[in-house]
C-alpha cells in the first residue's frame, strides 16, 4: 500500500453509493478499504480493479467494528478518512412497525456511524488530521411519509456530524455529512417505474440521480479542507419545492 498518500475506509461499500465511492478513491490515488456485510462479491470484482481490499463486518456490533478497525490498520496503516455510508431503510405505515424493525433500523444507520466514528477518531486525534464523512439522506433533512424510523435515523446522524465538527475541529479533524436524493440504487430498486418518473417530474432538475455524483460530493468533502459541519444535499433541487 506504500506510495499512496491517503486511505479510506467505506462501509456499505457493496451498494450502489459505496461502489460508486470505492470507483472515485481509487481513481484519485487513494488507498481503499471496502467493508461489505452482505453481497461481499459485488465488492471483490471492483476490488480485483482497483486493488482496493474488501473487509466484512456488520457495524452495528461493536466486536465486529473493532476487528474491522485492527485489520485495516494493519493492511493500511493510518485511515486518513472514514465514510460511514451503510445504511438500510424500511418502507410502511408507522404503525405497523415493530420496535424489533425500529431498533435493526438505528442499529444500522446511527449506532453504526457512532462506533465506526468512535473508532476511528482516536488515531486522528493523535495524528492532528482526519476526515469523516456520513452518509444521511434528505430524508434526515425533511421526514418522509411511510419512512419514519429511515427519517428520524438519518436525522440523527445529520445532528451528530454538526455537534463533531464541532468538538473535533480544533484537533484538525472535519466531519461533514451527505444528504442524497433520490439515487439509481439498488435500495431504490423496489419502486416502481411510476415512483420513480413521478420523483424525477418532482425534482427541479428532472431526473433522478446516480451514485457517481454522490461519488463526487464526497471526493470534494474529502479534499476540500476548509469545510466542516456542513449537511450537503445531492437532490437536484427536490427540497426546493
Amino acid at each position: 500500500m506504500g506510495g499512496r498518500a491517503k486511505n479510506v475506509l467505506i462501509t456499505g461499500a457493496s451498494g450502489g453509493i459505496g461502489r460508486a465511492m470505492a470507483a472515485a478513491f481509487a481513481e484519485k490515488s487513494y488507498g481503499v478499504a471496502m467493508v461489505c456485510h452482505s453481497h461481499p462479491e459485488r465488492a471483490r470484482d471492483l476490488a480485483e480493479k482497483t486493488g482496493a481490499a474488501v473487509f466484512s463486518c456488520d457495524v452495528s456490533r461493536e466486536e465486529e467494528v473493532e476487528r474491522l478497525f485492527a485489520a485495516a490498520e494493519e493492511a493500511f496503516g493510518f485511515i486518513d478518512v472514514l465514510v460511514n455510508n451503510a445504511g438500510i431503510s424500511w418502507r410502511g405505515l408507522f404503525t405497523d412497525m415493530s420496535l424489533a424493525e425500529w431498533e435493526r433500523v438505528f442499529a444500522v444507520n446511527t449506532r453504526g456511524v457512532f462506533l465506526c466514528t468512535r473508532r476511528a477518531l482516536p488515531p486522528m486525534i493523535r495524528r492532528k488530521r482526519g476526515c469523516i464523512i456520513n452518509v444521511s439522506s434528505m430524508w434526515g433533512q425533511q421526514g418522509a411519509s411511510c419512512e419514519a424510523a429511515y427519517s428520524a435515523s438519518k436525522a440523527a446522524v445529520i445532528g451528530l456530524t454538526q455537534a463533531l465538527a464541532q468538538e473535533e475541529g480544533p484537533s484538525g479533524i472535519r466531519v461533514n455529512c451527505i444528504c442524497p436524493g433520490v439515487i439509481d440504487t439498488p435500495m431504490n430498486g423496489i419502486l416502481s417505474p411510476a415512483d420513480i418518473t413521478a420523483l424525477a417530474q418532482d425534482t427541479p432538475l428532472g431526473r433522478i440521480g446516480t451514485p457517481e455524483e454522490v461519488a463526487h460530493a464526497a471526493l470534494f468533502l474529502a479534499e476540500n479542507e476548509f469545510v466542516t459541519g456542513q449537511a450537503l444535499g445531492i437532490n437536484g433541487g427536490f427540497l426546493l419545492r
